[in-house]
């Protein structure tokens, strides 16, 4: 059939068949930021499973949205909100603690790539689901989050064929290398790699490396390291599974709780060893905010040892409580919550009237099916797609050493040995960003004096990091 519309609205109509972007989920405007950005950037739902409604925010690129890469960012826990990311992490957006004042990110990775922010599962953040069923394990996360990116494509179709990036961090660790295993089966998507950032690796080799990490760092003393030597590893402290020999030996496992107790339980930030620990005020929500409490956002799915018997009576405390909303002990999140939670935010981000109040991180009912994802990044590895792993080293909830023992376990063909990587300062000085361990396929770098939040922490090396990921790079 030939078209009888005229020529330049035929071209119209084509134009507007590859510029898909839903109008209505665009952002018009940022409460609290004085000068609104350069860039488009949108608010809104994507589909996953049954009544599943996944909250989205993604922000194009400052650069080249048509030919800059996608990136999708997924925070961990699970439970914890990826816009929380957004707003403290690597966003362009960083919210002050007067819950009111927005400020530019100078080192947004936007600045670089459009960034897709995904709250899920369902019960995290602004995400929900209609029949009021939130639970959910690691298999039917990647699945629903895999949905979500098909609808994102389909609401973005001008977006398909650019160079596709999944990220994340902490239990990101699990989240992004299952879902990377779906999507690299998946030939709609121009998939170039992963990175986790300070991830959940493996349950065993987190374990074990956490024990170390606080004994050299000066956490633990000569008596109690004496003691965990002894009774855990025959009086042998090199390559000790003290997470096996705990569940064999009553000696072992009294030990390891003294030293967990030190790491959790004694006023030190598990997520940045040299930082304050912040405590953090009630808002009226149903939240606990105390570091017993707090715990319940990661226990058993990212925290050290959650096999003792004191984090097991915590967890079954936690169970009776159903679900709550947390703040992750330590972190400053007052401002976060109060602006995420205002009438104009609301508004902006298109977010239904009937959704109860954003809480950093929520209990969700989650099952743990992987305790370590080695097949993932073989498979993924094996399909010619890169990977990133990257750990600020004062991280202590997913410390550096395990993450580095699970990527040379991984047995893949070294490129570069370990050595330090280095970037510019404010005053263009050369500095010492970490150290890069090179890999056919895998790059493992570490973050100096960067804790669990990298971008937080480092956000000019972290960014670097990011740029030399996408633009496939080497470390210098």
């Amino acid at each position: 059939m030939k078209c009888a519309l005229p020529a330049f609205l035929c071209a119209c109509l084509l134009l507007g068949a590859t510029t898909a972007a839903p109008a209505a989920d665009e952002v018009k405007s940022v409460p609290g930021l004085k000068k609104q950005p350069n860039f488009k950037h949108y608010s809104g739902y994507l589909q996953a499973s049954g009544s599943k409604k996944l909250h989205y925010w993604f922000l194009e690129s400052q650069n080249n949205p048509a030919s800059d890469p996608m990136v999708l960012w997924m925070n961990g826990g699970p439970g914890c909100s990826s816009d929380l990311g957004l707003l403290s992490e690597h966003g362009p957006f960083r919210v002050q603690d007067d819950g009111v004042t927005v400020l530019i990110n100078p080192f947004s990775w936007n600045t670089v790539a459009n960034m897709l922010y995904l709250e899920a599962p369902a019960g995290v953040g602004y995400s929900y689901s209609d029949d009021g069923n939130y639970t959910t394990d690691d298999d039917r996360t990647a699945h629903d989050n895999y949905m979500a990116l098909q609808d994102f494509f389909k609401k973005f179709s001008e977006y398909k064929a650019n160079e596709f990036f999944i990220t994340g961090e902490s239990y990101g660790g699990i989240y992004v290398p299952t879902l990377s295993a779906l999507v690299v089966d998946d030939s709609a998507f121009n998939f170039k790699g992963f990175a986790v950032g300070n991830g959940l690796s493996s349950d065993e080799l987190n374990d074990d490396s956490l024990v170390y990490f606080a004994y050299f760092h000066g956490l633990i003393g000569e008596d109690l390291w004496g003691n965990l030597i002894n009774s855990c590893c025959n009086g042998n402290s090199t390559n000790c599974t003290f997470s096996q020999n705990a569940q064999r030996t009553a000696g072992c496992m009294k030990y390891l709780e003294k030293g967990m107790a030190v790491v959790y339980s004694g006023g030190l930030n598990v997520y940045n060893l040299y930082g304050p620990c912040y405590q953090t005020a009630s808002t009226g929500m149903k939240t606990l905010y105390d570091p017993f409490h707090a715990r319940l956002v990661t226990a058993n799915f990212g925290w050290s040892f959650a096999k003792t018997p004191t984090m097991q009576k915590e967890r079954a405390f936690i169970k009776k409580l159903g679900r709550v909303s947390v703040t992750p002990p330590c972190i400053k999140a007052d401002g976060y919550i109060k602006y995420m939670n205002s009438k104009d935010v609301r508004t902006a981000l298109h977010i239904p009237a009937h959704l109860p109040e954003w809480a950093p991180c929520a209990n969700i009912d989650y099952h743990r099916v992987y305790t370590e994802m080695s097949a993932q990044y073989k498979k993924v590895l094996g399909k010619g797609v890169r990977v990133l792993v990257y750990n600020g080293d004062i991280d202590m909830a997913c410390n550096f050493l395990g993450d580095e023992w699970f990527v040379d376990r991984l047995m893949l063909p070294t490129v570069k040995p370990r050595g330090e990587w280095k970037y510019k300062d404010e005053s263009q000085t050369t500095q010492v960003a970490g150290f890069v361990k090179a890999f056919e396929g895998l790059t493992y770098v570490t973050v100096r004096g960067a804790g669990h939040m990298v971008p937080t922490d480092k956000p000019r090396p972290a960014l670097e990091m990011f740029i030399n990921f996408i633009s496939n790079k080497p470390f210098n």
